[in-house]
């Protein structure tokens, strides 16, 4: 049997956004492109995407998750993958923090 008395605690708290995003019940489909998806498909599905994001109360969280994680696919708190790689290089370039919406740093 595995010992697990040396694990950390629990860090639920750390999750509990996802619980009340928008996208808990629709597919990930939508957020993630299939590995064959190019041009008009991939950028309405993107919008659809982003759509759902926009009504999303944990959006600012899922950003900071995305950032921090350095989700490199699919689209994480409104923005796409090369969206993110902008905002992550131009913090980079800047040595400054992404800053949300309610004021919290991001990255």
């Amino acid at each position: 049997m595995t010992d697990v008395s040396r694990l950390p605690g629990a860090v639920q708290h750390r999750w509990d956004w996802q619980l009340h995003a928008a996208c808990r019940d629709i597919g990930s489909g939508l957020f993630f492109p299939p590995p064959d998806e190019r041009g008009d498909a991939r950028q309405e599905r993107e919008k659809q995407a982003k759509r759902v994001c926009r009504t999303c109360p944990v959006r600012n969280a899922c950003l900071r998750h995305s950032l921090r994680a350095r989700e490199k696919f699919g689209v994480w708190g409104g923005l796409g993958e090369q969206e993110r790689r902008a905002l992550l290089a131009s913090q980079q370039r800047s040595g400054r923090r992404w800053r949300t919406a309610r004021g919290g740093t991001a990255a």
